[in-house]
């Protein structure tokens, strides 16, 4: 009888234990609450400078090569001139693409203008017939957000001109960039005078056709643009200029320079 109540009495205090322990057991198991640390911002890495890259001349054609210019993965503003067959067929496919689009007025030169006879801009013309032009290129080439200057190493050195395409600019809300075709140029000046959003081209690209004169062309405008924090590129609507950019782009974006649309750079 004896053994039996010494067995009761062990088989209690077992349970008694095991009911007093298992619960802290359990509370040791459960996790405790889920702490989250702050994030940490990663460092942003400025620029190495900001480029700007115009390609002129587009409207001429619509060959394989000029097409090309769409698939590059980068912010480049194209420049069209007004009047040609694939002018409106361009702009339309580079502004559903994701580009910029500006028009590439067409403006005298100091020995003869040559081409888009209904567009050019010439100083001997009244103002009324310089600002009906104007408009006319803007109609047609709606997506344009800005324009600048085919040729018109004559016309940008006339104050007047430039004014009155400085007013249609202003009034309409947009920039302007003076292709720097001549060093006597006004054009930056009065635009910036009267309001209009400006910038200059800094270096020509491709006026010569040679890829290694090309590439120390763009090297040349990687250093301004470390150098200022900014700077403006033209090119033109060539199979070989396509080329090098194809190389470059890529190589200057990974050197840390920032590719950006012409609006983006003119103040």
């Amino acid at each position: 009888m004896a053994s039996v109540l010494v067995l009761v009495v062990v088989l209690v205090a077992v349970i008694l234990i095991i009911l007093l322990v298992k619960p802290a057991e359990k509370e040791l198991r459960e996790p405790g609450p889920i702490v989250k640390l702050p994030d940490v911002a990663k460092p942003i890495t400025p620029p190495k400078g900001r480029i700007a890259i115009i390609i002129d001349d587009f409207g001429y054609n619509y060959e394989q090569y000029t097409r090309s210019f769409l698939d590059f993965d980068a912010q480049l503003t194209f420049a069209v001139i007004p009047g040609h067959n694939y002018s409106q067929r361009f702009a339309t496919a580079a502004a559903k693409a994701g580009f910029e689009v500006m028009i590439h007025m067409p403006m005298e030169t100091l020995n003869g203008s040559r081409g888009e006879k209904e567009y050019v801009l010439k100083t001997t013309m009244t103002s009324a017939e310089i600002e009906r032009r104007v408009k006319k290129a803007m109609a047609e080439l709606p997506e344009a957000r800005g324009m600048n200057n085919h040729q018109g190493s004559r016309a940008t050195q006339d104050s007047r001109l430039i004014t009155i395409v400085a007013t249609i600019l202003k009034q309409t809300g947009k920039y302007f960039i003076d292709s720097r075709t001549t060093a006597e140029s006004v054009a930056e000046a009065r635009m910036r005078d009267l309001g209009v959003l400006v910038n200059s081209r800094h270096v020509f690209l491709d006026n010569e056709s040679d890829p290694e004169l090309i590439k120390i062309q763009i090297g040349k405008l990687c250093r301004r643009a470390e150098k200022n924090g900014q700077a403006v590129g033209i090119a033109h609507d060539r199979a070989g200029t396509l080329a090098v950019l194809k190389q470059e782009i890529p190589r200057i974006k990974a050197e840390g320079f920032e590719l950006v649309f012409a609006s983006e750079i003119v103040e």
